[in-house]
Parts: structure tokens; sequence; C-alpha cells
């Protein structure tokens, strides 16, 4: 069998707010660690049946970058959870949802910027 590690490091501020993120994988073709400005790591509990999640940003992290990550995030998931299940339909259902989100936070940034 196969082992595979991921290590995280995230360097706080003196008020404990991310202020850099990296990650480096055993077995990637990268040796450096990689730069994040932000992450979304979920752990599923069998046994309590619950999620267990860990969410990081950093300052530099910009509002419009957030929604270009929740989108991607959310279409990933809705692939994920396409191979996971074969659910077409409620695939259909979470990606229409992302595209819905993306375009209203677009439709928001254009109003707020022609005031």
């Amino acid at each position: 069998m196969q082992e595979s590690t991921i290590k995280i490091d995230v360097t706080l501020d003196a008020d404990k707010v991310p202020s850099s993120i990296s990650w480096n994988a055993s077995g990637s073709t990268v040796e450096e660690a990689q730069k994040a400005k932000a992450m979304m790591l979920a752990f599923w509990d069998g046994a309590e049946k619950t999620a267990m999640r860990i969410d990081l940003w950093t300052k530099e992290m910009m509002v419009d970058e957030m929604a270009d990550f929740f989108y991607q995030t959310l279409i990933t998931m809705a692939d994920t959870y396409q191979r996971a299940t074969q659910n077409e339909e409620m695939v259909k259902e979470l990606k229409d949802f992302a595209k819905d989100f993306y375009q209203k936070f677009r439709d928001q940034q254009m109003k707020e910027n022609a005031v």
C-alpha cells in the first residue's frame, strides 16, 4: 500500500490572522511548497456523521478572488458528487447554483463600481 503526506504551513500575524499559507505533497512532481491565499479542507467523521472543516484565507485574498474560489470549489464539489453518486440531476442543480452565485456576485460588483 502506498502512502502520501500533505503538509500545510500557515504563518500567523500577531492577531493570529493567516499571513501566508503554503503546502506540498509527497509524491508530487513539484518539489517546492506551493503558495496559496486561501484553503478549505473538510473531513467526514463517519462515526459522528459530521463534517470537520478548516477554512483559512490570508489578508491578501481579495473579494473577487474569494468569489472565484467559491465558484470553482462548488463546481469541483459537483464533479466529485457526480463521480461518487452518478446523480446527474443533483449535479446539475449544484452547478446551476454555482453559476447563479457567480453571476450574482459579478452583478453586485458592477453595481458597486458604477456608483
